[in-house]
This record gives C-alpha cells, structure tokens and sequence, in this order.
C-alpha cells in the first residue's frame, strides 16, 4: 500500500516549489480530491488560497478557472448559456467555467442562493443542464471554494444543503514566522516567482496515477467495530445538547471514505482510530450546526467535535 503513499509524497514535494508551508493544508486538500470530493477553503484574503486552487490544477494536468462570486452573478455565469450562431441559424452551447477540472469559486458566500445552487449539480451529479440538456463535466473535476471567516458584512450564509456537498472544510491559518520570512523572500527575488514556480510543476496526479490510487483506497480495510464507531459518532452528534444538527448519514459515509483515504495515504491497507480522529473536523465542521445559545458562549465546531471523541468509546 506504498502507491498512494508515494504520490502524495511527491504531490506535496511538487507543491512546496511554488506554495509556502502548504503540508498542513495539502494533505486534507489531497485527502479530498483522492475521495473524489470538493473543498471548502476558509481562511483570511492573503494566505494563498487561490494560489493553492491553481497549484493543485496544475498536478492534476488539467484546466483551471476562478470565479470570484459577487451579489449581482448570475447562475448562467457559473454554468453556461445557450447562444444564437448566426452563422449556422441555431443555438449552441457557451460553456461556462465550471467545465474547468478545477474551479476556484473564490468568496462563494458573496453571491445569493440562486448563483450558489448552479454549483450543486455540478458537484452532485458531475453535470450541469443548460436549457434542458445535461451535460457532463471533465473528469477530474474538483471544485475548491473559498469563504472569508472574518467579514461577513454584505454575504449569503451557504445552506446546509450546499455545505454537505464538500466533503471537506479545511481552515487556512497564518503561517509560523520563518515560513513567512521565506514568502518575503521569494517576493523579493521577483513577484512573479510564483508564476515562474508554477509551470515547473509535473503532472504527478495525472488520470492514471489518480485511477490507481483510488484502487488502493477501496482495498484498504476498515473493521466492523470502526465502522461502528464512525456511527456512534453520528448518533453523539446528534443527541448533544449543544448542537441544532448534528452528522447526517450522508456525514457519516464521507468520514469513513476520509479514513480509508488518509489511512492509504499513510502507506496502510486498513483504518486505525486515530484515522477517523484526523479526518473528523473536516469532514463534519461544515455540516454541524451549533445551537444558538453555544454559539454565543463560543463554542466552535471543531471544539464540539473534540468533546466528542472524548465522550465516544474508541474500539480496541
């Protein structure tokens, strides 16, 4: 089980050419792309999330669009429209940018629902249906959307409907002091060093090396008694009086496919506790929600989560 290992290990090596300290967010990032699901970024503007979208497109060998949400997009600005040709007296399809492998939908929570729906099928379905016709989206196809944690001023809460489409919320912080010192320098040395960073960067998860290690991962073992405790999880979640909504079952399922996925990553063909207990918060964070009252005592969803695991039994 060293493949998947490997191909993360190289994954990252790739990434740290052109992004800074980026192991602490890459891996969760890799984790999800290798379950085949999208990622919510959340972080403060200036850590780089966008310039973490375009490195992973370029290990994927593929496309790469950003869509910066605003109030007044609109969902044909997401998926696509139908144009009249005059040249051929009929209408064709203007394919929008989220046929792109990976789409940045940068601020996502700065458009109304309606513009935020038109990415639901297309990280649902792998399609999007444009005046009546469905069509299907580029495989690979990753969906990474940013959320500015701080300014909420002018923003539309994303749904609990549209959170549980990403089978991950990775939280990006500010890097340690030497980290950053080294970002000044690499601006110093030219501002566009990033760019020049960027189209060094080999393929490494390109469609076949992809295809084998999710083969990897649907052989990786994960014993009744994890199975068991991923769902008494579930059922803590929802019984806890600090919480309006726990884990769903749909939640549930995403973090056992996590587990699998990081316990391949870590060289291993079965899941240990400590797999679940990795992926927890960024499988779930983003679907718990909190009740009113804990949320003004401060509570966070990753704290709640932690209770958690101290109150469920971990299997022997």
């Amino acid at each position: 089980m060293s493949g998947s290992k490997e191909l993360v290990a190289r994954a990252r090596d790739e990434a740290g050419k052109v992004v800074v300290g980026s192991d602490a967010v890459f891996e969760p990032l890799l984790v999800a792309i290798l379950s085949g699901g999208h990622v919510l970024l959340e972080g403060v503007p200036g850590t780089a999330k966008t310039l973490l979208a375009r490195t992973l497109a370029k290990l994927l060998g593929g496309d790469f669009a950003r869509i910066q949400f605003t109030p007044d997009l609109m969902p044909s600005d997401v998926s696509g429209t139908s144009v009249f040709d005059l040249e051929s007296q009929s209408f064709r399809v203007r394919e929008g940018p989220i046929f792109a492998n990976v789409v940045l939908a940068d601020e996502i929570n700065r458009a109304p629902a309606k513009t935020q729906s038109a990415l639901l099928e297309a990280m649902q379905e792998a399609q999007v249906s444009i005046d009546g016709s469905s069509l299907a989206l580029p495989q690979p196809h990753v969906v990474i959307a940013t959320q500015n944690p701080v300014e909420h001023e002018g923003t539309y809460p994303l749904p609990e409907a549209a959170l549980d489409r990403f089978f991950f919320r990775v939280l990006v912080d500010y890097l340690e002091e030497d980290l950053e010192v080294e970002v000044l320098a690499r601006h110093r040395d030219g501002l566009h060093a990033a760019e020049a960073s960027l189209d060094a960067v080999t393929p490494i998860l390109a469609p076949d090396a992809m295809e084998a290690a999710r083969a990897e991962i649907l052989a990786v073992r994960m014993d009744h008694d994890l199975l068991r405790y991923v769902v008494q999880l579930a059922q803590a979640s929802r019984e806890a009086g600090d919480s309006r909504l726990g884990a769903s079952p749909r939640a549930a399922v995403m973090l056992m496919t996590a587990a699998r996925t990081l316990a391949a990553v870590r060289g291993r063909d079965y899941v240990v506790p400590d797999d679940i207990q990795e992926t927890l918060a960024p499988a779930w964070s983003h679907r718990i929600v909190l009740d009113p009252g804990a949320e003004l005592d401060g509570l966070l969803p990753e704290a709640f989560l932690s209770r958690l695991l101290q109150l469920v039994p971990v299997p022997r």
